[in-house]
């Protein structure tokens, strides 16, 4: 669902496939593949901005990395990536995308995520975790059902389907995690490699205990392998945009409760709290040794980090 027009602007990349050693760390990909430099789903907490804010490109066509409203894509990303892909083997593990979403919006007017699919897939044995925000990913499901052993699907869950509302006002040109969730589940019913992607989850929206048993079931029923989940990440405006969009639209408790994370203390006391109740709720439902918790360590208090230092299962510390 897509509130206002986005400006698109197009670039030419230099590569189809990176290495990419962070999200190896994370252990979520060995290899990227990113189609542009920002995302059109425009979701307010998004920190890609810090990382990409020194491309020229941004100068290029006077647009702000940390603003909204546009997008940069590069919509012959594929051919790149064909022959970049001919280079991996089967232990190479790509994911598609890590900074922007191959199937946003101005994504599917380039048939984005499809392409780049054929185009790692196709004469090559490496595989392909998917990870996206948007329910159109379901249409290219007829092309990952051919190779179904090599690719993982992900859709990114930021809330329970009672929260669609307010997730709106935080993300507006997504997908609503409802669509999202019935993507997922009909990804499973295909027989499918699914995954979970519980990203973020934001205080007085998504971490209390009732609400991440609810989606922590929710994949689990839906066959995933693994799960993966992360508090919001505390770089940039992302908290007070998030904070006064919240306030706008009524939301004024939910805007007290991201607000409150702008502090550094209360930043930890809440990844501690979120982190607890995702190990009580994947020990209840699921497999602990399959949960990646991704946690920053230096973000946390030194009483928070020594508590979850004692128990530190599903904790991929970076």
């Amino acid at each position: 669902m897509k509130n206002v027009e986005t400006r698109i602007h197009l670039m030419t990349s230099k590569k189809g496939i990176r290495k990419s050693p962070k999200f190896d760390e994370k252990e979520l990909a060995t290899h990227a593949v990113n189609g542009g430099l920002k995302c059109g789903h425009d979701c307010l907490y998004c920190s890609t901005g810090v990382s990409v804010r020194r491309h020229k490109k941004f100068k290029e066509v006077k647009e702000d990395p940390f603003a909204f409203g546009y997008a940069i894509v590069d919509p012959d990303i594929s051919t790149l990536v064909a022959k970049d892909a001919q280079r991996l083997t089967e232990s190479d593990l790509v994911q598609l995308c890590t900074i922007v979403d191959a199937w946003s919006p101005e994504a599917q007017q380039y048939n984005l995520g499809r392409r780049c699919l054929e185009a790692l897939l196709t004469n090559t044995l490496l595989k392909v975790r998917i990870l996206t925000k948007n329910a159109a990913v379901a249409k290219d499901f007829d092309l990952i059902e051919k190779y179904r052993d090599r690719v993982l699907v992900g859709l990114s869950l930021t809330g329970t389907q009672d929260k669609d509302q307010i997730m709106h006002v935080i993300e507006p040109n997504a997908s609503l995690n409802s669509e999202r969730m019935a993507v997922l589940k009909e990804a499973h019913e295909r027989g499918l490699r699914t995954y979970g992607m519980l990203c973020p989850l934001l205080p007085g929206i998504a971490d209390s205990p009732e609400q991440i048993d609810e989606l922590v079931k929710f994949v689990v029923d839906c066959g995933a392998e693994e799960i993966f989940a992360e508090a919001v990440n505390r770089r940039g405006r992302n908290f007070i945009l998030t904070q006064e969009a919240l306030e706008r639209t009524g939301y004024c408790e939910e805007a007290v409760a991201v607000e409150k994370i702008r502090n550094k203390k209360l930043w930890s006391a809440y990844a501690t709290r979120l982190i607890q109740n995702l190990q009580t709720s994947v020990r209840r439902h699921f497999d602990i040794e399959k949960l990646r918790v991704l946690l920053y360590p230096k973000n946390l208090q030194p009483l928070d980090k020594q508590s979850i230092t004692q128990d530190d299962a599903g904790i991929v510390w970076l």
